[in-house]
């Protein structure tokens, strides 16, 4: 599994000219499953996502996470995470999970994220999606398990 988290100020989702999702400040997240992921690398990144120290406190050091400032997160499904691009031209997508799976772990994700209690929002999964953010900082990290 793998995840990119943005520390954002806003971010927006939208499937064609509809806006299905929003944000204020928080994290996003893209959300990506390999073969071989699992519930437990579900459960670890969850615990991650919410509690990674990446908001600054009041002296300006990344001290604080997402639950200790009551931040909002945003989840997209991102299936190019699995991409190859080693060889050649075209990224291969070999390791990608398949649909079924993805989604499995990704609503499972999101269900962990949400007994937090604070504001989950949630991309469509397998859409055409446009993503927009403001990254804050910037400030991006790569999780993987």
């Amino acid at each position: 599994m793998k995840l990119i988290l943005q520390r954002v100020t806003c971010a927006s989702v939208c499937v064609g000219e509809e806006e299905i999702a929003n944000i204020n400040r928080g994290i996003l997240v893209l959300f990506g499953v390999e073969k071989g992921d699992g519930g437990d690398q579900t459960s670890f990144l969850a615990d991650k996502t919410l509690n990674l120290r990446v908001f600054p406190d009041d002296r300006g050091k990344m001290n604080l996470s997402c639950v200790d400032i009551g931040g909002d997160i945003l989840v997209v499904s991102q299936f190019t995470l699995a991409g190859d691009c080693s060889r050649g031209r075209r990224p291969g997508f070999d390791r990608a999970a398949d649909p079924d799976t993805a989604r499995t772990l990704y609503e499972a994700y999101v269900e962990l994220l949400n007994r937090s209690g604070l504001k989950v929002a949630m991309g469509r999964f397998a859409a055409d999606m446009k993503v927009q953010s403001v990254n804050d900082g910037p400030v991006t990290f790569v999780l993987e398990r």
